[in-house]
């Protein structure tokens, strides 16, 4: 019997919640789980350019919360075909096929089953399959697809255990597709600088760098309408550093993480969760509905993950999603010779323990190492938008990568390293913050991978059809 789609989302919930009870991946005998017995190596993705595309025909799954915003995005980039839009709702069709009806895209329809996706993938005049599904989906999504010949471009964390990590690195190195984890954080204009900065020496050697989610979205998660059928209150039922890319990709780039460095291991302690569970009890004494959630146990409001490098670096990653504390996502480098600090705004630089740079300073220096990608469209991609323009940033570079068959600045291996964060530190914060492998998802490749170099001297072409 066909199960409907309420009924798949739920089993596909509860059994992830389930399977990360405990330690959420296969089990080897370790007593340090992270340490898996060597997987053979593959085609080396890092750095890999898939052949040219002179127009990327794009199929959208996932029309909730951040896929009707890609899609306007992408229908104002050249050489962009909007092909196919999936999504369980047709309201949700038809409400982003409304914001496109200016555009010369028709795309075509995939509804009503939860199938529909995978008839989507199974199109042969599909280029790149853009999933903005609830997490769990994530990896099942862009394997299939990938599994079609498509590229995969996935919301963040593109896994939530360790095999489905393994997975995505397999699955792309085995079909030389590309894989991108849609972090856009990367592509913030002051961390674009501070990776710019890297780049040419200024920090000297990197030593720390610091990264985190604080994000007040208590009441979000316990919204009735914004996340359907309440998936992200159930992911939060993990203890761990659930959200861990947005701090750690700006700062991974930097330290050249799978591309001459590595992380090699980490340890993670929460706090006791002081909110989550009181607010679930007290909406369940006036609503049924929440009678599901109550009594259960949510993460701890704060998470705090230090990792080290194999040469070295050390990392510190936060996680909060409850407290009442402004956004921020720490963003600070720490080299031999300057330092870095983004939040609180406006992101900062010292060159010694005086103080920071004087404004007129900051102006001369970012004036010297303003990237390129910013130069040329900077300030269009403020004015269509998507967090401040750093959304269009990059599904900009990411098309004009795959049209000019040149490589992506995030590849599966970084998909993979980013989002293992989430079930490493649950395994930590559940064996008294012990200390855990990272495995290197690169198999030894990374110790000669090229650094990633977000920059248009190859590419650069692509327009913007209209801001």
């Amino acid at each position: 019997m066909k199960k409907n789609r309420r009924d798949f989302i739920k089993i596909g919930s509860l059994a992830g919640l389930s399977a990360l009870s405990g330690w959420p991946t296969e089990s080897n005998g370790s007593p340090n789980p992270g340490n898996i017995p060597a997987r053979p190596a593959g085609f080396n993705m890092s750095g890999y350019a898939a052949p040219a595309l002179d127009k990327v025909r794009i199929g959208f799954v996932g029309l909730g919360n951040r896929g009707p915003g890609a899609v306007v995005r992408m229908s104002k980039i050249e050489g962009v075909e909007i092909a196919a839009l999936c999504d369980l709702r047709p309201e949700r069709i038809s409400h982003v096929k409304e914001r496109i009806k200016e555009t010369p895209h028709d795309p075509a329809v995939y509804t009503g089953s939860e199938d529909a996706w995978k008839e989507m993938c199974e199109r042969e005049d599909l280029d790149l399959i853009y999933i903005a599904t609830p997490w769990y989906l994530h990896t099942p999504m862009a394997v299939y697809a990938m599994e079609q010949g498509k590229h995969a471009a996935t919301e963040v964390p593109a896994a939530i255990t360790l095999d489905e990590c393994w997975q995505l690195v397999e699955v792309s190195e085995k079909t030389r597709k590309h894989c991108m984890m849609l972090e856009n954080t990367c592509y913030d204009f002051f961390e674009l600088l501070t990776l710019n900065l890297a780049r040419q020496g200024y920090f000297g050697e990197i030593i720390h760098g610091e990264g985190a989610y604080i994000h007040d979205i208590l009441e979000g998660n316990f919204s009735k309408t914004k996340y359907y059928d309440m998936w992200r209150l159930k992911q939060n039922m993990r203890n761990g550093s659930l959200y861990p890319t947005h701090g750690l990709g700006p700062v991974a780039q930097v330290m050249n993480i799978n591309r001459g460095d590595r992380m090699d291991y980490l340890v993670s302690v929460s706090s006791r969760d002081f909110m989550m569970g009181k607010k679930a009890k007290a909406l369940a004494a006036e609503d049924a509905f929440y009678q599901p959630f109550a009594g259960k146990n949510f993460r701890g409001n704060m998470n705090t993950t230090t990792i080290k490098t194999e040469q070295g670096r050390t990392i510190l990653l936060q996680h909060d999603v409850t407290s009442p504390r402004p956004y921020s996502r720490l963003h600070t480098i720490s080299g031999t010779d300057a330092y870095a600090q983004k939040y609180p705004l406006p992101g900062k630089i010292s060159e010694g323990h005086e103080g920071w740079l004087s404004e007129e300073d900051m102006q001369i220096l970012e004036d010297k190492y303003q990237p390129p990608i910013v130069k040329k469209i900077g300030e269009l991609a403020k004015q269509i938008g998507g967090h401040g323009g750093m959304d269009f940033l990059m599904d900009w570079r990411m098309i004009d990568c795959l049209r000019n068959g040149i490589p992506l600045d995030m590849d599966v291996y970084d998909a993979a390293a980013w989002s293992s964060i989430g079930p490493l530190s649950e395994w930590s914060v559940a064996n008294r913050s012990g200390a855990i492998d990272v495995p290197d998802f690169t198999r030894g490749a990374w110790k000669n991978n090229a650094p990633v170099d977000v920059e248009l001297s190859k590419g650069g072409t692509t327009k913007i059809l209209t801001a």
